[in-house]
């Protein structure tokens, strides 16, 4: 897992090209003012997903994960926490969407919680159970942006 932001003072030149690729398209965007949908970046290898969505008690949000696809998570507004923890291969999986490479866990164990503010973004790897949404002292609509990346761009 990876957490920083677009305003970091960091070049992000020791990231692999694809993800650095995807921290340029966060920081070339204008996310507040882009409809929500779905825009492709690089094909179906690389695209972003834009949408609204409501911050949740920690409960009312699945731990997720994706095989095929690693999630650049940017924040566009409001705050969030998000959970995460490595991926032990001992989780019970409640859904499972092939389709949509996702798979998500009845519940984890040692979960950490960072929050994100406007400008922060979360690399998820395969390896990395996340729990997106959830609100930090109260519920609210956030506007988030995941950049999905093909691990073949890797």
């Amino acid at each position: 897992m990876i957490f920083s932001s677009i305003y970091s003072r960091d070049d992000f030149s020791n990231y692999p090209d694809a993800i650095k690729r995807a921290i340029n398209y966060l920081k070339d965007n204008d996310f507040i003012n882009m409809e929500p949908g779905v825009y492709e970046i690089e094909g179906k290898k690389m695209y972003a997903q834009v949408f609204d969505t409501e911050t949740g008690a920690k409960e009312t949000k699945k731990p997720e994960v994706h095989e095929k696809f690693l999630d650049v998570q940017f924040l566009a507004s409001g705050e969030e926490k998000l959970g995460f923890t490595p991926d032990t291969g001992k989780y019970e999986v409640v859904e499972k969407y092939e389709e949509r490479d996702l798979i998500f866990y009845k519940e984890v164990e040692n979960e950490g919680f960072i929050t994100a503010t406007p400008g922060c973004f979360c690399v998820f790897f395969p390896f990395d159970v996340h729990r997106p949404a959830v609100c930090v002292n109260e519920v609210m609509k956030i506007r988030k942006v995941v950049i999905k990346v093909s691990l073949d761009l890797l």
